[in-house]
């Protein structure tokens, strides 16, 4: 369960809309920390070195070393609010984790072999990415950064599921267990936009054609 990722946070005892804009002020973010069989913390975070962070997509899929004083915590980001136009994290929420205890996170896809799949190399075919990440569940030592899907081998019209994905070891995907409904198409192969546009036309075209050979007929 080791980690790439040192973040320094101190304890905090105002609570409250007022507390909260005036530590922004001082370029601090209000942030809790829960879970783990302990009672909830509040704590602030340096806006400075949280941004550094949140700003590398694995931030969100690790296990974090929380540094609160001088007590050291693993945990994982289960929310952030940032400003809807501005580049600021408003608050954060961490879960403290346990060796022994699963969680869930959702972590990023990451698509290989798109240039050499047959639907794209040999078809002219487009990829459609259907989802970006997936939630999964697994202990702390065994969760991944990202989990890789290979699409090499797709052609024309087809698509994968999550049950498709090659997951890593103890890592699982809940949804699975909900029954086949939750079995999500996760990416597409497609032909172009406009060769289908003009394959729909050319079947228009031989449509009327035959109408009008049936018109003739009847004469």
């Amino acid at each position: 369960m080791s980690s790439s990722f040192e973040l320094h946070a101190d304890f905090r005892e105002d609570m409250g809309k007022g507390a909260s804009r005036r530590l922004r002020r001082e370029g601090k973010v209000p942030a809790v920390v829960y879970g783990g069989n302990r009672k909830p913390r509040a704590i602030t975070i340096s806006h400075q070195e949280l941004l550094h962070f949140v700003e590398n997509e694995a931030f969100f899929s690790n296990v974090i070393n929380l540094k609160v004083g001088d007590v050291e915590q693993r945990a994982i980001v289960k929310d952030m609010q940032k400003h809807p136009a501005k580049r600021l994290v408003l608050h954060m929420d961490f879960q403290r984790v346990l060796a022994d205890e699963k969680i869930r996170m959702s972590v990023p896809l990451h698509f290989v072999g798109e240039d050499v799949a047959p639907g794209v190399k040999q078809n002219g075919g487009q990829f459609s990415k259907l989802k970006n990440d997936v939630d999964i569940a697994c202990l702390p030592g065994n969760l991944p950064e990202y989990i890789e899907v290979d699409v090499s081998k797709m052609d024309i019209d087809d698509l994968l599921h999550l049950s498709d994905i090659a997951l890593p070891e103890g890592v699982e995907l809940p949804d699975l267990s909900q029954g086949d409904e939750h079995d999500l198409a996760i990416v597409s192969l497609h032909r172009p936009q406009k060769a289908a546009a003009v394959d729909d036309a050319g079947e228009a075209e031989e449509g009327a054609d035959e109408a009008a050979s049936d018109g003739d007929a009847a004469e």
